[in-house]
Parts: structure tokens; C-alpha cells; sequence
């Protein structure tokens, strides 16, 4: 092998690195977003702990 197809292949080598970790950055906030979303929509407190009355259906039709 000649200098250059080791340069060339450990440059290869080294931009397959960089690849990959930006990729995994990507996932992770992919996978931190979609927590967020799931915190938003489940509910702040269980319906059974609270007060009669709260958390019930309303009706809002006029």
C-alpha cells in the first residue's frame, strides 16, 4: 500500500466517525423530543386523588 490510500482510507475512517456521532446526537434529541411530548400529554395527577367534581367531562355544547 502507498501513502496516500492510508491517508485516504484513516480520513474514510475518520468522516464514517464523525457520521456516526452526529447521527446519534440526531436520535437522541428524536428520542428527547418525543418524551417531552409524552410528559405533555399524560395527565399532571391521577383522576382518583382528586376532589369530586375535578377532572370530569364538561359540556360545552351551547
Amino acid at each position: 500500500m502507498d501513502v496516500m490510500s492510508i491517508v485516504s482510507s484513516l480520513m474514510a475512517m475518520q468522516m464514517a466517525n464523525t457520521q456516526q456521532q452526529i447521527a446519534t446526537r440526531v436520535l437522541k434529541s428524536n428520542l428527547d423530543s418525543q418524551a417531552q411530548v409524552l410528559q405533555l400529554l399524560e395527565p399532571a395527577a391521577p383522576a382518583a386523588n382528586n376532589a369530586p367534581g375535578i377532572g370530569g367531562n364538561l359540556d360545552i355544547s351551547a
